[in-house]
This record gives C-alpha cells, structure tokens and sequence, in this order.
C-alpha cells in the first residue's frame, strides 16, 4: 500500500491542475529567481503569478527545503 502524500506536497495535484503547470516548472522558477528568502519568494509568486497563498508557501517549502538537503 502507498502512505498518502503529506506536506507541502500534498497540494502538487491542486496546483497542477488549478495553474495549469507542472510543479517542475514553478520549482524551476523559484530557484532561479534572485529572491532567497521563503516570505519574499511566496509574496512573489502571488503577486507576479497568481497562486493562492498555501499553494505558494507549499511550493516554495518544498523547494527550499530541497536545496537544504532536506
């Protein structure tokens, strides 16, 4: 049996389908923009992008928390 997503990846299919990208795209954008930090980055995608706050925070979590080794 497959354990259920949890975390801020629970919401990749929402966003997938919601903004019509896949999240290897939105990951894409947030390690090459020259913002750093997890508020700036979330601000950024809700306003230059259109995400809603948690699929912003869950996106940007993730990522981040990639690039840590996490």
């Amino acid at each position: 049996m497959t354990a259920p997503v949890k975390g801020p990846a629970s919401y990749f299919p929402s966003i997938e389908k919601k903004y019509g990208r896949p999240v290897a795209e939105w990951q894409e954008l947030i390690r090459t923009s020259p913002l750093t930090r997890h508020m700036e980055l979330v601000n950024w995608l809700k306003t230059e992008h259109g995400l809603g706050h948690g699929h912003a925070n869950a996106l940007v979590a993730h990522t981040l928390a990639e690039g840590a080794g996490a």
